[in-house]
């Protein structure tokens, strides 16, 4: 008999003015899941389009759904992410005076201003000043 286990990952990279200054592992969450069982049955849910960045600090958990405190949303580099083998890599980029703050969550999901979330995580504190822009970049891996 097959014993065959498909597994989730992501992991996030974060670069303020071009330097890297996290790479954190993250939680695929159930919402996320079953947004990727709806795309493999059909065009059901949106693309993932948005990232959002926050200040929360309560750890990811499975059943998140939103981000806790919600700062900014940017539109992702390219609508649905780009693929390549069983990786697709989502970015977006917070230019200078959007997103300022003390940054330590993020997530990806498929609308401007709700939406199924994808991942989420929780990091050390980014400092994202006034001047300041901030990449991610944010890879999920199905293995």
């Amino acid at each position: 008999m097959f014993k065959d286990k498909v597994k989730v990952t992501g992991n996030l990279e974060i670069s303020l003015n071009g330097k890297v200054v996290r790479k954190i592992k993250n939680l695929v969450v159930t919402a996320g899941k079953e947004w990727i069982a709806s795309r493999m049955q059909g065009v059901a849910d949106s693309v993932m389009t948005h990232m959002a960045i926050g200040t929360g600090s309560t750890a990811a958990v499975i059943g998140d759904t939103t981000l806790e405190t919600e700062l900014a949303r940017g539109a992702l580099t390219v609508s649905g992410g780009s693929v390549a083998g069983a990786v697709i890599t989502f970015a977006t980029t917070y230019a200078a005076g959007t997103g300022t703050g003390a940054i330590t969550e993020a997530g990806i999901f498929n609308d401007a201003t709700v939406g199924d979330m994808l991942a989420r995580t929780v990091f050390s504190v980014v400092n994202k000043g006034a001047a300041d822009s901030m990449t991610l970049n944010w890879s999920v891996t199905i293995s």
